[in-house]
Parts: structure tokens; sequence; C-alpha cells
């Protein structure tokens, strides 16, 4: 048994003891980017995602009550059944969806991705109470988003954050509008209708690990999905979705269509700083030179 398998067991083991629950284990979800998801059954056949999280009781009851809010009205979100304390934080018990991550990221899959965002827009408008997410163009954010670290780095992380400050400067500090925004699209926090298995790419079944939601414009999202993407295809890790050019120049031509300059500069801007500053604080420094060149790449426009 390997130490992740052994980790879930513990986990349901212990949800069983607290809830009597009777949950089996199933085995790794596959997708979701921040957690541990795995897959659970409960005693009548029915099937579910059990994830842990680090994050406040209160706090994940409060996604919880967002996404079904946002369920009700058409969002392609998973219903959260069961927040909990365990032994090691919390715990989410949400419905498994139907469908998988894409394997492989196409033209085609972007726009299914874009399509499932467009259905994100609006649902927040009598949320006023819902997170609205901030632009850290001029100062540094709270333990994230530092531009001090692109300062020490190097001539190019210093180019970038100069731009940034610059860029900041005529644009506004947090996201506006009433949609809901997930912080982390990326191919694998996506699920794709098994239609997709068979030769044409399905309807997204489902949008996942809403670890981070927020309320404003939905398109911001779309950034994330651009340099991940952009990342992937650049380093192309094993395990880990590959991504077709032409999917690239998709998002590209979706930006740029729906976005104007400013707005699109603002959010350029913000995504580049989030990505470099976790590279450079967290992850290999291939990984921060790889995401300094995604950002660098339209800073002239």
């Amino acid at each position: 048994m390997d130490a992740v398998t052994s980790r879930a067991r513990r986990l349901v083991q212990d949800l069983n003891a607290r809830t009597g629950l009777d949950l089996r284990l199933v085995g790794p979800a596959g997708h979701g980017e921040v957690s541990e998801a795995v897959f659970v059954r409960r005693p009548d056949g029915r099937d579910g995602v059990l994830s842990r999280s680090t994050a406040p009781v209160g706090f994940l009851r409060h996604i919880g009550d967002v996404l079904e809010f946002a369920r009700e009205r058409g969002a392609p979100v998973p219903r959260h059944e069961l927040v909990t304390e365990v032994s090691e934080g919390a715990v989410i018990l949400q419905e498994r969806l139907p469908g998988a991550p894409p394997g492989h990221v196409t033209a085609d899959v972007v726009d299914a991705i874009v399509a499932a965002n467009e259905r994100l827009a609006g649902v927040l408008a009598s949320r006023s109470e819902v997170h609205v997410p901030e632009l850290h163009l001029r100062e540094s954010g709270d333990g994230w988003c530092l531009h001090e670290t692109l300062d020490r780095y190097d001539d190019r992380s210093r180019r970038l954050v100069g731009w940034i400050r610059e860029v900041g400067g005529a644009s506004p500090t947090h996201l506006s509008g009433d949609d809901l925004v997930h912080l982390d699209l990326v191919p694998g926090n996506v699920l794709l209708d098994p239609a997709g298995t068979r030769g044409s790419v399905g309807p997204v079944s489902g949008i996942v690990d809403w670890a981070g939601l927020g309320r404003g414009d939905r398109r911001f999202a779309l950034l994330k999905l651009r340099f991940y993407c952009a990342f992937l295809l650049a380093t192309r890790p094993t395990g880990g979705p590959s991504v077709e050019p032409e999917a690239i120049v998709r998002l590209d031509e979706i930006l740029d269509r729906q976005l104007d300059p400013a707005m699109l500069r603002a959010y350029w801007a913000h995504t580049s700083l989030s990505l470099v500053d976790w590279a450079l604080r967290h992850g290999p420094r291939e990984h921060a030179e790889h995401y300094l060149d995604i950002a660098l790449s339209r800073i002239s426009s």
C-alpha cells in the first residue's frame, strides 16, 4: 500500500468513526489540483469525493453554501454533502460528478471550458457578502503575490514587477462584477463529459476543487488557464495533460476578444505576479523561469 492510499484509508476510517457514514474507499480521484481527493462509496452505492483541507470548517461551509446557490442557478459545480472536522484538519464530502479531466488540451477543449465558465455569469448578483478578489498590482498581498520576491530575483523579474506596478497605477484594485470566479481554473479542475472519450470533445460536466472562489469577473479565471496551459506546453510534465499549441492560440483569441486591453493588462499583471512569486518561493527555479517567459511574452501589448 503506497503512502497516499494509506493516508486516504486512515482519513476514511477517521470520518466513519466520527459520523457512522460507513464509507468505503474506492481509489484516488485523479482530479483536483489542490486537494488529495479520493473516491468513496456509500452503503447505498452512491459515489462521492472526499478531500482534506486545512481551512477552517466555517469557511469551507461558506464555500459549500455559495456553490449550492450557484448550482441552483445552473452552474456546473458539485454539491458539498458534508463538511466536518477530523483528526487532521477538516474534510469535504461532495457528490461525484460524471466525467474526467482532459488528458489532452486542444482548441476544442478550451472552447468547452470557456463555455462552462460562461455559465458562472451573474450567479452571485444577490450575494454581496462573497469575497471580491484583490489585484495586487500596487503592493504585495498578505503572504502571497509578493513584489519583493521579484525585486530580489534577477533583471527579468525586476522588469516584470516594474511593469506590474506601472499597470497598477491605472487599474482597479479589485475585480468587479457579480460572476462566480474560480481562482484555480486549470485542466485538472475541469471534468469533461464521457462523450469526449469517443473521439469528440464533450461538454464540461463539472468544475471542481473550489478551494478558492470569489465574486467578480468570471473571465479573470481564464488567465490562470492561459498561463498554466502554456506552462504545460513548455514543460510537458510526466502524468500531466498534454497541450496543443493551438489551445494557447485559441485562449489568446478569446481573451483579446472578450476583454478590453486595459483590463486584460491588469489581469495579466496580477496572474504574472501570483505565479512567478509562487514559483520562486515554492517551486524549482526552472518553473519560475518558465512562468517569467510566459509573463514577459505580452508585457509590451
